[in-house]
């Protein structure tokens, strides 16, 4: 299969942004191939990256070479916020973003940043592949972004330089970095820590110059990114699972003939899938390296975590949307 992936040139924020409407829509070359355009902020060593990689691939070979995907991974053309935002305008083809980013976009994506709200993997799936899954990849499509696949992210937890997380109490006078996400913030907050919202590629730099104390996010996050390097303790509490997400702004998608939006949806759903047999090794690969390079892996007790949240779950059962959501999520355990 041929590799579509591709490269962007380092180049100057305002160089970008001069050159993005002339590069980052969805086009034709001649009266033949149909060209889209995927940025996103992962290292291309990412099984989220390498997913979509094969979603290039299986759009190449479905569309006969009709239609080809471009990517530029590592956050080359801006970051998570940024390409939502090229994609609202249609400047930018795809994206893949941190469900969480999109609780700024689309409200019902908040509903996975409640700590512990799934029980395992298979919970999970059960989600995402069903009716609730595609009823919240599609509510952004009122503000021009079309989900179009749900990919595994894991289980977050936390890091820390200077002592384990072992207990809410632990986190208490600690500066944790946190996306830049509502429900991200309460949840730090509600297990007695500082949250401190910094971007993904400004976080090695915070970490090692004490800005912050700690972060959590998923095995492979914390290897790939090198913060292992700085953070010393890992605690596998996985107090939250938040799928990321890829998307399409509609400005694109609705200028594709229908026949291109198949052979895109099938070779979303199918990189889905090939995504979350990588993700499950690249977990035991993460933790495997991070061990080895000195990192102190803590297996917490999750129930005193599970405790301390409920005063957020008293909050979204009050709004009857998320209250429902919640309801339907509990009936597939």
């Amino acid at each position: 299969m041929q590799n579509i992936a591709k490269s962007y040139p380092g180049t100057t924020l305002t160089v970008i942004m001069f050159l993005i409407p002339l590069f980052f829509n969805s086009c034709r070359e001649g009266d033949h191939v149909t060209v889209v355009k995927l940025a996103h902020g992962l290292d291309p060593s990412h099984s989220v990256h390498m997913g979509m990689v094969y979603m290039a691939e299986r759009v190449y070979e479905k569309s006969g070479g009709h239609m080809r995907l471009d990517i530029y991974p590592s956050g080359q053309l801006g970051s998570e916020r940024e390409n939502l935002e090229m994609l609202q305008i249609g400047s930018l083809g795809i994206t893949k973003v941190s469900a969480a980013i999109m609780e700024g976009f689309a409200p019902s994506y908040r509903i996975f940043g409640l700590p512990y709200i799934f029980i395992d993997r298979g919970h999970v799936e059960r989600v995402l592949d069903g009716d609730i899954g595609r009823e919240i990849l599609a509510d952004g499509e009122q503000f021009w972004l079309r989900g179009l696949a749900f990919y595994d992210a894991g289980s977050r937890s936390f890091y820390t330089k200077d002592r384990p997380i072992e207990h809410p109490d632990d986190l208490r006078g600690l500066k944790i970095r946190v996306m830049q996400s509502p429900s991200a913030v309460n949840m730090i907050r509600a297990f007695g820590g500082s949250p401190t919202p910094i971007s993904w590629g400004e976080l090695y730099t915070a970490l090692q110059g004490g800005v912050v104390d700690g972060a959590e996010n998923n095995p492979p996050s914390f290897y790939l990114s090198h913060h292992y390097e700085v953070c010393k303790y890992y605690s596998l509490n996985e107090h939250s699972t938040i799928p990321d997400v890829l998307l399409i702004g509609t400005k694109i998608w609705n200028n594709l003939t229908q026949q291109e939006q198949q052979w895109l949806q099938e070779a979303a759903d199918e990189s889905a899938i090939y995504q979350r047999e990588l993700w499950v090794e690249s977990e035991r690969h993460s933790l495997q390296k991070v061990k080895e390079a000195g990192v102190q892996i803590i297996y917490s007790d999750k129930t005193p975590f599970i405790e301390s949240v409920q005063g957020l779950y008293e909050v979204y059962m009050q709004d009857e949307r998320f209250n429902n959501l919640i309801q339907r999520i509990r009936a597939l355990e």
